[in-house]
């Protein structure tokens, strides 16, 4: 038996190069409206299990260090599953037991259930026991046994999360687990508190390599511009560039962020919640850009799982722009992605829907 071990090291290399407008430590910029100087710092952080990296222009002082305790924060407190003292975290020890949690998460739930629903459950935010017992990313990944399988798939499933108001209950040996969506919601929230800083002009955030805010201007006016990493060269040369408006946000799912190959199989963290297994349905990456971080994250995972074929009628419903990228290397692009996308890599073929 033959086995090979991949974890985060797509997610890294994204990193280094995955925003094309970064890498300035501090230049300055005179605006001929206002005559202030827009300063443009760059920061690289650690929070949410991944490597973050943000340029924030501004005129005021340099406040990248706050997008980290901020989204460390948003983990501990309303997201980790590890942390008993998380929301999240109480939610799952509740044994069925409705449970208060605060007007934010609950916002939060709503819309992933939403998402949910209308994806006809290829979003599910109650995968994390299934996803934990196959541990892909971790230290000893597995192949599950079917029973084992079997019997979390009976406890799983997002029609066990019920909500009134900010009550909620998961029925019994339901959990819940944010994490697919845990980095668009951390670019959720600070694209929300940039909002009220007025010096911050434009900021390009981004958690890993597969979750991106784009926030105001640079002080050129050039759109924001996010390298797409080509899903079967994770180390090597980028696929093609994003192009993305302020306020837009881009989440990318792929087979090649965490896996193993066992036998010539890859095994990928990508799970179909109808089987408890990794997808596998020719494709490689799905790319969205849309107008919500938390929405960015759930479908490119919900259209993952659907497929080229069932994911058009989400995407026109989410009006979200999306790039499949298939075993053939082709790139089906939707109208909107046409417009935003620039090829780098000849191997590829672009295709639209």
């Amino acid at each position: 038996m033959k086995r090979k071990w991949m974890a985060g090291l797509a997610a890294c290399t994204a990193v280094a190069l995955g925003i094309l407008a970064a890498g300035i430590l501090k230049e300055t910029v005179k605006e001929s409206s206002v005559e202030k100087e827009i300063q443009a710092y760059s920061d690289t952080d650690f929070a949410m299990d991944t490597v973050v990296i943000e340029t924030m222009y501004t005129t005021g002082e340099n406040r990248n260090s706050s997008v980290g305790e901020t989204l460390r924060e948003i983990e501990q407190t309303l997201l980790s599953w590890t942390n008993q003292n998380s929301q999240v975290s109480r939610l799952n020890q509740a044994g069925g037991v409705p449970t208060e949690v605060s007007s934010q998460l609950s916002g939060y739930l709503e819309t992933s259930l939403q998402l949910s629903k209308d994806s006809d459950g290829a979003f599910d935010p109650t995968l994390g026991e299934i996803i934990r017992l196959w541990n892909i990313g971790g230290e000893n990944p597995q192949i599950p046994a079917e029973e084992e399988l079997e019997k979390l798939l009976q406890k799983s499933g997002y029609e066990k999360i019920q909500m009134e108001g900010t009550n909620v209950t998961l029925k019994e040996g339901c959990t819940l687990d944010l994490g697919a969506v845990g980095k668009g919601i951390g670019c959720d929230v600070i694209a929300k508190e940039l909002q009220n800083q007025e010096e911050i002009t434009g900021m390009i955030l981004n958690l890993g390599g597969s979750s991106v805010m784009a926030y105001g201007q640079k002080p050129d006016q050039s759109q924001w511009k996010v390298a797409l990493t080509d899903p079967r060269d994770v180390e090597g040369e980028y696929l093609g560039a994003i192009a993305l408006e302020g306020g837009e946000f881009l989440s990318t799912s792929g087979d090649y962020e965490k896996y193993f190959i066992e036998d010539g199989t890859r095994y990928h963290h990508i799970l179909d919640p109808k089987t408890g297994s990794p997808v596998h349905n020719g494709l490689t990456s799905v790319t969205i850009v849309c107008d919500s971080g938390l929405l960015a994250d759930g479908l490119s995972t919900a259209c993952f799982v659907l497929g080229l074929d069932d994911a058009l009628q989400l995407l026109e419903k989410y009006d979200a722009d999306a790039i499949f990228a298939d075993e053939e290397k082709n790139l089906y692009l939707t109208a909107g992605m046409e417009e935003r996308f620039e090829l780098l890599k000849s191997a590829y073929t672009v295709r639209a829907f």
